[in-house]
């Protein structure tokens, strides 16, 4: 497999300004897979400026061919689809069998949705008083920075950039430096469709440097990101040297609520998925489960029974159903939440360390955890973002929203009920963004994806991001040839 690993400026791969480059670990091993080029602030000025010259032809360009350039794009993905499920897989560590059959077509289908949405995106006629036409047009902001995760860098890639190219933006996109190769990857395929030079560079580089330097940037109208709260934060105040617009994806803290009328089976499978798919390296991960008192102990039984089952092992292995987590820094802070949950007396039910066997020592891996915990623990606060659930007790339905809505999180949630007067109740009563019941982690293009609190604000998909991604402009015409009777004459 022959890797990118250059920064992408105007239709070009090129060595950063300085020569400087970085490594990028293979989470299963820790070995080194490449070294890419480290974009810095002299990068992100050339980007910005490529992309600020493509601006006016890509903004005038028809929407519809717009469209058509991200449908063929969709088409390059699913046709060098095992490619990049095999490269997303080594640079992050997600189960092959998760990059094949999630990532790689959520990828496509989030192009593909926004290649129909491009001559969708419709104005609108504002009925006002006779002798007036007021019209309102959806116009592209102009540069948007882009920065996306380590979680799910290549379908976060095209959630970011579906929204903002169909709409007639151009983008300066940085990935996380930990997972660059998939991003640098869909470059290669945007080059090979037809996108023209500039409409979207992407430069590998940290956070602290490049991705500052962007937020930062007089000649960028938006930054969209997803990462960590704590950095959010840091990304409003960088923004605020333009007063450009902002879009927050940030940590959550999902309370998973199981009522004692729910689908045990169903509940225990999807509770499993909604904490332990990726590792548990998602925002909207079922972190907190919340049982019914009367069903806990049944439950308990069945779940730890199926997380002490999962398979761990090379994430290039088909049968692995959990590979590692995707650095050894985030390693080492998940396993520290694990003593601080002992040393905050939860009851470590299952996991709580690393794997013992052999051939999995060299990687970054955490074996499935499961804390019997109370809600005002620091587990039950701060996002881990590893295989790690907390779980307590409830009572009655009241408690249980009361405990799913103490975090300053508000990002997703799920509940497992077969009432159906409970399940909306208490769906609309949890601070949330999100909300999947008897269900879990349910994502779709059309359907917006976003939080509350310190969870963000702005929403990716849907027609919710197209108008994050465009200014509303309001025209007034007077269609009446008489003067107005309010002016003078």
């Amino acid at each position: 497999m022959k890797l990118q690993t250059k920064l992408f400026i105007g239709g070009e791969f090129v060595d950063a300004a300085d020569g400087a480059t970085f490594p990028t670990y293979n989470p299963f091993d820790g070995s080194v897979i490449a070294q890419v080029a480290e974009a810095k602030a002299a990068d992100v000025d050339k980007a910005v400026a490529a992309a600020k010259k493509a601006f006016p032809a890509w903004r005038d360009m028809p929407a519809m061919a717009r469209g058509r350039l991200l449908l063929k794009l969709a088409d390059a993905i699913e046709a060098n689809a095992e490619e990049l499920a095999q490269l997303e897989s080594l640079d992050t560590g997600h189960p092959l069998r998760d990059s094949r059959g999630l990532d790689v077509p959520r990828t496509a289908v989030t192009f593909r949705y926004f290649g129909g949405m491009a001559d969708k995106h419709q104005g609108s006629v504002v009925p006002v008083e006779a002798g007036f036409l007021n019209y309102v047009l959806r116009e592209p902001l102009g540069v948007v920075g882009q920065v996306v995760p380590w979680n799910f860098p290549l379908m976060f890639t095209s959630w970011k950039m579906g929204p903002a190219l169909a709409a007639g933006n151009t983008i300066v996109l940085k990935p996380a430096e930990i997972t660059p190769l998939s991003s640098l990857r869909i470059a290669e395929l945007m080059a090979e469709v037809g996108i023209p030079a500039g409409v979207v560079n992407i430069l590998p580089g940290h956070g602290s440097i490049a991705g500052q330097h962007l937020a930062e940037h007089p000649d960028v109208a938006k930054i969209a990101f997803t990462g960590s709260t704590a950095v959010g934060r840091k990304i409003v105040q960088a923004s605020a040297s333009n007063l450009k617009r902002v879009q927050l994806e940030l940590g959550g803290k999902g309370a998973n609520i199981v009522f004692s009328d729910a689908n045990l089976k169903a509940a225990i499978n999807g509770s499993a998925f909604a904490i332990f798919h990726n590792q548990g390296q998602a925002c909207i991960a079922g972190s907190r489960l919340m049982l019914h008192k009367n069903i806990a102990d049944e439950f308990l039984e069945g779940f730890v029974k199926l997380a002490k089952s999962i398979k761990l092992g090379n994430p290039l292995d088909p049968k692995t159903e959990m590979g590692p987590l995707t650095s050894k820094l985030h390693q080492q802070r998940v396993l520290n939440y694990c003593q601080i949950a002992q040393q905050e007396g939860g009851k470590i039910l299952t996991g709580g360390k690393a794997p013992d066997a052999p051939e999995l020592a060299k990687g970054f891996f955490v074996e499935p955890t499961i804390v019997m915990a109370q809600p005002q623990d620091r587990i039950c606060q701060e996002e881990v973002f590893g295989p790690f659930v907390s779980v307590n007790t409830f009572e009655s339905d009241e408690e249980a929203i009361a405990i799913a809505n103490s975090t300053e999180y508000g990002l997703g949630g799920g509940l497992w009920t077969t009432n159906l007067q409970r399940a909306h109740r208490v769906a609309g009563s949890m601070k949330a963004g999100m909300v999947w019941i008897n269900c879990y982690k349910r994502v779709n293009p059309g359907s917006p994806f976003g939080g509350v609190g310190s969870s963000g604000y702005g929403r990716e998909m849907g027609f919710e991001a197209m108008h994050d991604y465009t200014d509303a402009k309001s025209v007034w015409v007077n269609v009446d040839a008489q003067i107005p009777p309010h002016y003078p004459r």
